[in-house]
């Protein structure tokens, strides 16, 4: 047994496995959409469409997040909008969340506190209840969230629709969280709203809906960089695509930040992950609607690589992928 040390903060250790749900749990309001919430051996949320939506995404820290950089309550934020961005990204509205924790016993309480105080605070943001999770020992850290969503009587939208003659539009930031960990791997913490889009980013999940009742023949999140993302769409739906770079807005705040630290602020915009803005092809630019930005055109594939930006292979790297 190890000594107490007066005024040393409590670990996960500390206050055992229930004792931590309780500290969790307790106190947090749920949205009318939960009918039963964390307590039992599942929760009950209402699903008056028929159909559920969900999506699970996993963060380890060290590898997705890390606490230098941002601190538990940003983590939060960031694990749970991911998840609800996907959500978004097929039309849907979101419903819940579910949370799997795991970490080492000698994690301080106060981060887990902070955790669940950000994912509170996205979920509220979303307007819903974090509804039950699960917790176990692990090396590190490590975050699993499931989003659950529902349609609203809409069919999804995949990626599996986009047709040539399709217009192709962006709902959101592009290359601001790129820049954010350009700012924070240079050992800076300013911009603060720059580095803000990277551990917090505050996706539009009304855009997802709202694109869907304006016809959107395919949808993404795009979470791994906007060329990366949409070649998974390209591969889904048999087509190509060409982004035109002169409808793709680099904010001036991106070109300050690139001037200082020798960035290119187009890049981050092209490649940058983790904005989690929403990335759709429609029938026609009139059926873009309110907040999406129209950037290119959905065209037949051909012998060359299925996105290009002004008609061209784009040279480098287009994203993130794991073990790469």
């Amino acid at each position: 047994m190890r000594p107490e040390i007066p005024g040393a903060p409590e670990t996960v250790a500390d206050v055992g496995e229930f004792g931590l749900i309780r500290r969790l749990t307790e106190g947090r309001v749920q949205p009318a959409a939960t009918l039963l919430g964390p307590g039992d051996d599942a929760a009950v949320v209402t699903a008056a469409d028929g159909r559920v939506v969900a999506s699970t995404d996993v963060l380890v820290e060290g590898v997705h997040f890390r606490f230098d950089w941002s601190d538990p309550a940003q983590v939060g934020r960031k694990a749970v909008a991911a998840n609800l961005a996907d959500v978004a990204a097929m039309g849907a509205v979101p419903t819940a969340v579910l949370v799997g924790l795991a970490c080492p016993a000698t994690t301080k309480t106060t981060v887990l506190e902070g955790l669940t105080d950000g994912m509170w605070t996205e979920a509220r943001r979303a307007s819903v209840g974090v509804v039950g999770g699960d917790m176990a020992t692990a090396p590190v850290l490590v975050i699993s969230i499931t989003a659950l969503g529902e349609l609203r009587g809409r069919a999804p939208v995949t990626r599996s629709g986009a047709r040539p003659g399709d217009v192709l539009a962006v709902s959101g930031k592009l290359g601001w969280s790129a820049a954010g960990l350009a700012v924070l791997k240079r050992g800076f913490r300013s911009p603060v709203n720059v580095v803000a889009a990277h551990r917090s980013p505050e996706p539009d999940y009304a855009a997802g809906p709202r694109a869907a009742d304006a016809g959107a023949t395919a949808m993404l999140d795009v979470s791994d960089g906007l060329l990366a993302d949409l070649g998974h769409l390209c591969a889904a739906s048999g087509v190509a695509v060409d982004v035109r770079s002169d409808l793709v807005e680099v904010h001036q705040r991106l070109i300050d930040v690139a001037s200082a630290l020798g960035g290119d602020p187009r890049h981050w915009v092209l490649t940058g992950g983790e904005d989690h803005a929403l990335a759709a092809t429609f029938p026609d630019p009139d059926a873009v609607p309110d907040g999406w930005r129209t950037i290119g055109t959905v065209t037949r594939p051909g012998t060359g690589p299925a996105v290009t930006v002004d008609g061209r292979p784009y040279p480098g790297a287009t994203g993130w992928q794991h073990w790469r």
